[in-house]
């Protein structure tokens, strides 16, 4: 019995002997994988999620786009701004006050005055007044004035004359109201010593009122 049992694990070695090395051989002698077995490799700025298909670098224009900007129906400039104060029983209350001239540069012209503790909502109170003390100029159609006129508002005192051949000849807020209003060929002259802008402005307005066609 133990001679038979000898043999069996002489058998048994022997044989494991002899596989081990058949299976290395089988493991060393497996051709390497090729690069057409991998698959083909995806280049940058191929069809792939990064690139697309882009042409010379190109970008794919946005879907939709930006919507175009809307040109407002007057044109306006702020003439004043200021901080303006109120005392109430709690203490002081500020907020700030907008003086300012909307027109469309064909003989419709404004001025307005807003007040609020936020610069933008001032703004927007200044252009809605504006819109509701708006005037129109008596002009030709060379937008030029008929005639001169001389008025007298406040502290301040306007006088317009029309000068042909010599373009806007004026100042201060006076300016900015013809501008807006679209008078060309004019000369303005403040004869006041006011540097209220907003009282100037306004003698404009009622000087450009004071105008009759003929």
């Amino acid at each position: 019995m133990s001679e038979t049992k000898q043999q069996e694990a002489t058998t048994e070695v022997e044989t494991s002997g002899t596989a081990a090395p058949e299976m290395e051989k089988t493991a060393t002698d497996a051709p390497a994988a090729t690069e057409g077995d991998r698959g083909p490799r995806r280049r940058r700025g191929g069809n792939d999620r990064r690139g697309g298909d882009r042409q010379g670098g190109a970008r794919r224009p946005r879907r939709g786009g930006r919507p175009e900007r809307v040109r407002p129906e007057f044109d306006q400039k702020i003439i004043s701004i200021r901080r303006v104060t109120r005392v109430v029983a709690g203490g002081r209350r500020f907020a700030f006050s907008v003086a300012m001239v909307i027109g469309d540069k064909k003989g419709k012209v404004g001025v307005g005055i807003g007040k609020a503790g936020d610069t933008q909502l001032a703004i927007e109170k200044a252009v809605r007044d504006a819109k509701k003390h708006m005037i129109v100029v008596p002009v030709d159609r060379e937008y030029r004035i008929p005639h001169d006129v001389h008025i007298k508002l406040s502290a301040s005192e306007v006088m317009i004359m029309p000068a042909p051949g010599r373009g806007l000849v004026a100042g201060s807020s006076v300016r900015t109201v013809l501008e807006l209003a679209g008078v060309k060929d004019v000369t303005a002259k403040i004869f006041s010593r006011s540097k209220n802008k907003l009282n100037n402005a306004r003698a404009a307005v009622e000087a450009l009122k004071q105008l009759k066609n003929g």
